[in-house]
């Protein structure tokens, strides 16, 4: 469709009118000689003096309305919008922690056909697939052992995503298990990040005995922050020492931050509680609609030169033609 940026210019149209009705001819002053009888050598020649000037210029009158109009047209600014250009950006970002402690290499886990893995490949895969369904969110990775590091900032390229989570491996972050400090650098990463809603999925089959900050104090601090923690525990809450899963602990955090506590204790519960966090972490964009606009004041106007170049190139073959058929008859 097409619009006019400045329609109120369309009221000046009745303005030659205007000035065609109220105003006086201009008459120009030339200096001349006065005949006291021009009238009577008029008769004698038959010819009468005549009026020059645009009011009885019938053709001239008409295009001077008409190069008006078009000139008025192309000074309102018409433009043809086109159709709406859609963007999606996303509203949610999302921090993955996921432990690496020496633990994590427990093969109680198994693949889709039923052979036994470590707890870290079971992770990996169901990580996989939950990338895959958050296309329009922004994904970093936590790695935290002894101590937490950043594997990737938030970003929408999944792909490198996916590359740097199947580059971890059990041990890198060292053998403990650092739940506070994992928490912690992920408030930090996400503090960088101007979106509102800000979730962290912290996934660990330990218990904290690492961190320089306690995981209760690290939840205090998110929930603050409006950070909201899910917490996942895929460790055995009978084993002693590091491989102990603290299952209440990782309930406290996510009740303090407003998130949700899961328990995986195989592949297929692993699954099911990413696909419930995918439920309760929406695809939320946000779409921003921009028109793009195509100037089409030149059209107007160079109608309106057209037209005044060839009204005047016209006058001019007519009085080549007129003094040619002069010279024909002399």
């Amino acid at each position: 469709m097409w619009q006019l940026d400045y329609p109120w210019l369309l009221l000046l149209l009745p303005l030659p009118w205007l000035a065609y009705r109220y105003l006086p001819a201009y008459n120009e002053a030339r200096s001349a000689v006065r005949v006291p009888f021009f009238a009577a050598m008029s008769r004698a020649v038959g010819e009468a003096p005549g009026i020059v000037g645009s009011r009885r210029n019938l053709w001239q009158l008409l295009l001077n309305v008409i190069v008006w109009a078009l000139i008025l047209l192309a000074a309102a600014r018409p433009v043809f919008v086109e159709k709406p250009i859609e963007r999606q950006q996303p509203v949610r970002d999302l921090m993955l922690a996921i432990d690496l402690s020496q633990s994590m290499e427990t093969e109680d886990f198994s693949n889709a056909n039923g052979e036994k893995i470590n707890r870290l490949a079971a992770v990996k895969q169901v990580v996989q697939g939950f990338i895959d369904k958050r296309k329009d969110d922004r994904l970093g990775l936590i790695v935290f052992g002894s101590g937490a590091y950043p594997q990737a900032p938030l970003t929408l390229d999944h792909a490198s995503l996916s590359l740097l989570l199947a580059d971890t491996g059990i041990g890198m972050a060292g053998p403990n298990t650092a739940i506070g400090d994992a928490i912690g650098l992920s408030l930090k990463l996400l503090d960088k990040a101007h979106e509102q809603e800000k979730v962290l999925i912290l996934l660990t089959d330990g218990n904290d005995t690492s961190s320089a900050i306690t995981p209760d104090h690290a939840a205090e601090m998110a929930a603050n922050k409006g950070v909201i923690i899910h917490t996942i525990g895929i460790g055995d809450p009978s084993a002693s020492g590091e491989a102990k899963v603290n299952l209440s602990a990782l309930e406290q955090i996510a009740k303090t931050t407003g998130g949700q506590f899961f328990r995986a204790e195989d592949r297929n519960a692993l699954d099911q509680v990413y696909s419930t966090l995918d439920r309760l972490t929406p695809h939320q964009v946000k779409t921003f609609s921009h028109q793009p606009q195509r100037e089409l004041f030149y059209w107007p106007l160079g109608a309106a030169i057209a037209l005044l170049a060839l009204y005047h190139l016209g006058a001019r073959l007519r009085v080549r033609l007129a003094f040619a058929r002069q010279r024909q008859e002399a």
